[in-house]
């Protein structure tokens, strides 16, 4: 069975040549044969492990790039009665070294029913919902937080065709 080649001679940041889909646990990587959406195969080969956000691009060895998606996956959003509350109930979720996507009015984690159970008893609103996840980074050199795309065009990070 042949693969889809990329043929492009230069990157074209507006048009991906490709997408990879991936949860949180599989872009957080630094090198691994991976294989796009349309079955492009390359192979990631970064300095060092990081998280590879959503929307972000990997440009191949021939110009092409392929765009990263977050895929959805089945999260618990933690609600509070009020700004403080929330708080209170992140450092719960922080003191416990869980990965966290924290947003203004609700924090995202994995599912757990021991936590679940345990932020219903701290007077938390508990929803299961099915997201992306993009975990804030820690403080020690995780480089999850490294990366941001705060001008909503990515980052790119050069990769190599893996036959």
């Amino acid at each position: 069975m042949t693969q889809p080649i990329c043929t492009s001679t230069t990157p074209n940041v507006t048009a991906p040549a490709d997408t990879i889909t991936l949860d949180e646990t599989a872009r957080h990587r630094r090198r691994a044969k991976l294989t796009s959406d349309g079955g492009i195969a390359f192979l990631l080969d970064l300095p060092k492990a990081r998280l590879l956000r959503h929307g972000e691009g990997l440009l191949l060895d021939d110009g092409c790039v392929i765009e990263v998606r977050a895929a959805p996956e089945a999260l618990m959003e933690v609600r509070g009665s009020d700004p403080r509350h929330l708080l209170a109930l992140a450092w719960q979720i922080g003191n416990r070294h869980l990965p966290a996507q924290i947003g203004a009015d609700r924090i995202l984690i994995r599912r757990d029913h021991v936590i679940e159970e345990m932020l219903k008893g701290l007077g938390a609103t508990v929803s299961h919902v099915e997201a992306p996840f993009d975990p804030e980074g820690g403080a020690y050199g995780d480089t999850h937080s490294d990366h941001h795309d705060h001008d909503g065009h990515g980052h790119m990070h050069h990769h190599h065709h893996h036959d």
